[in-house]
């Protein structure tokens, strides 16, 4: 028997490592404990994965410490009345049986510190296949055939970059993964790094086969120690085996690695800023052309992709193109991992093939929206995206139906938001973030984007005016027509889409000086009932500003000119005694 604990990130803020202590310190019998990555069921950690002899599966979810002895004695006997409580749910496995897993193959499922538990499950034999049997320029017509296009977010064909790459005349070529993910509620490059090092390596080495690349680079941000720390200890195993290093399998080839830990620059994940920050200069991006493929890192034919796009590449190779291409829609081909987070049941890592619906994925995998409210509004592709309503929910998951709707693809961040949520509020938060992101060196974007915000921030407070949506817009176009690279050009997004298809909104927050929402702290106030109210005094002893009086068994009264607008009283009240207005 195998007690496997899942220790990605998730898993372990969760507790993980308390549970392998714990389990550690128990009679297991003639069971061993290790660790996995992440499986992407992120709302279930910490999750302990239990394989008997024949290799049937025991998944059970939210383990604490205490669980420990009662793990161990089913371990010991095989009885499992202790921990039925534990194992996982028919309707909660669905959220892994409606998925189709290519990138994530084997996140969750093996030990990512150990490269013989990889190469168990065929890993290394894409990269085998290449060398001793195909071409590089094989190679890319494979990925050509397979339509795959970069996961980064701009959807770009990757056959296409890497050709580029491969007829560029240079005796020094550089392949570059940007594992900078820089989205809010995007983790999905860092759940692959941490659960499958070394299928993103043998990705890079084969991109680097292709273009004819001596030295790979993965740029991931310092934030991400645990990615670090696994893909340092990837890279050091493979190169003791020889597959990484010089005549690779026995052949002409030959690749290094190295780890470039980024600042955590948002812009970095532009790639001519990925490369500046590269070379040890402020990330800022460089004027186009000539593109990296001619001229990248050092002034050499560079080529960049992003993780989940190299991810993909060694099961392409294995079941061929026409096997990827057979997945999605006619413009966009394979599966998509989305990282989907806010306001739902299930948050957790979900890749499923394009073509699929944001209902799909929403409410069939996610589980619809917490505490069952109304589903108002998803943000596709961070900062970079938009907002889509609640009436394209049967909107097709493919980069040409997400674009018409406003938004985009992006590297695959879904935040859910309910009908608590606040579009303009929504629409500030991102602007907060990319005005903050802006490098600053085109004036569009480090003017434009401050402005926009400032715009954003009074509407919010209350202090909007007739003709301020009118000038949010222009000055969103002017931003988009005017910025450097993507980051301006992308940041208005969130802006238009809100305006687009919640201007009643923004009319609301002007010209009635109210939040429909009822989030914007400026525009509320808590009102306490006078029939409904017991006097239990349970709001007063849990207002932080003493902004409530009122006798014991007697109606209480808020001091709207004391209270802060923290919510702790509307939340506390068992009687629905308080209001928010």
């Amino acid at each position: 028997m195998r007690i496997v604990v899942g220790e990605g990130s998730c898993g372990i803020a969760a507790g993980a490592q308390k549970v392998r202590n714990a389990l550690l310190e128990c009679d297991l019998g003639s069971a061993s404990i290790g660790i996995t990555g992440c499986i992407g069921m992120c709302y279930l950690e910490p999750i302990v994965d239990i394989y008997d002899d024949e290799g049937k599966l025991t998944r059970l979810v939210k383990v604490q410490p205490d669980d420990a002895e009662d793990i161990a004695e089913y371990a010991r006997t095989g009885d499992t009345s202790k921990i039925e409580r534990l194992i996982v749910s028919n309707e909660d496995s669905e959220f892994l049986e409606k998925q189709t897993r290519i990138a994530l193959k084997r996140c969750g499922v093996i030990n990512p510190d150990e490269i013989e538990d990889f190469i168990e499950h065929d890993g290394y034999t894409a990269l085998k296949k290449c060398l001793c049997e195909l071409t590089p320029e094989q190679v890319i017509e494979i990925i050509k055939t397979s339509g795959l296009a970069g996961r980064g977010g701009a959807g770009f064909p990757t056959w296409f970059k890497w050709n580029a790459a491969r007829q560029s005349q240079s005796d020094v070529k550089y392949l570059i993964c940007n594992a900078d993910e820089g989205d809010p509620g995007a983790f999905m490059d860092r759940a692959v790094i941490e659960s499958d090092p070394h299928n993103l390596i043998e990705g890079m080495l084969i991109g680097a086969y292709a273009i004819g690349a001596q030295h790979a680079v993965v740029y991931v941000r310092a934030e991400y120690p645990l990615a670090i720390k696994r893909l340092s200890r990837a890279i050091e195993q493979a190169s003791e085996k020889g597959i990484i290093g010089n005549n690779i399998f026995g052949t002409d080839f030959s690749c290094d690695f190295t780890i470039k830990a980024g600042a955590g620059a948002f812009v970095c994940g532009e790639e001519t800023a990925l490369i500046e920050s590269l070379e040890g200069h402020r990330g800022m991006p460089r004027l186009k052309p000539p593109f990296p493929a001619a001229s990248g890192y050092w002034q050499q034919p560079s080529n960049i992709n992003n993780v989940e796009t190299f991810a993909n590449v060694s099961w392409i190779i294995n079941n061929g193109g026409e096997a990827f291409a057979a997945m999605g829609t006619e413009n966009s081909k394979g599966t998509k991992v989305f990282a989907v987070t806010g306001k739902i049941k299930r948050s957790g890592l979900v890749e499923i093939p394009m073509g699929k619906t944001l209902k799909d994925v929403i409410f069939d995998i996610g589980g619809g929206i917490k505490n069952n409210k109304e589903f108002k509004a998803v943000q596709m592709g961070g900062p970079s995206g938009g907002c889509i309503p609640s009436e394209l929910i049967d909107t097709v998951i493919d980069y040409k139906a997400l674009g018409a709707t406003g938004a985009i693809m992006g590297s695959g961040g879904m935040v859910v938001m309910d009908e608590d949520t606040c579009m303009v509020g929504m629409a500030k938060f991102f602007l907060d973030f990319t005005a903050k992101e802006s490098c600053g060196k085109c004036i569009h974007c480090r003017i434009g984007t401050k402005r926009m915000l400032e715009m954003l921030e009074r509407i919010t407070k209350g202090e909007g005016k007739d003709g301020d949506i009118e000038l949010l817009e222009e000055l969103c176009y002017s931003v988009k027509d005017g910025a450097l690279c993507g980051l301006g050009q992308t940041a208005p997004n969130p802006v238009l889409t809100t305006i687009k298809y919640f201007r009643n909104e923004y009319e609301a927050h002007i010209n009635e000086k109210k939040c429909p929402a009822g989030e914007c702290t400026d525009l509320i106030e808590y009102r306490i009932i006078e029939d409904k109210c017991k006097g239990c005094t349970l709001c007063a002893r849990n207002c932080p500003v003493n902004a409530i009086s009122g006798e014991v068994k007697k109606a209480h009264v808020i001091n709207n000119e004391t209270c802060i607008k923290c919510g702790k009283c509307y939340s506390s009240c068992k009687f629905g005694a308080i209001i928010k207005e």
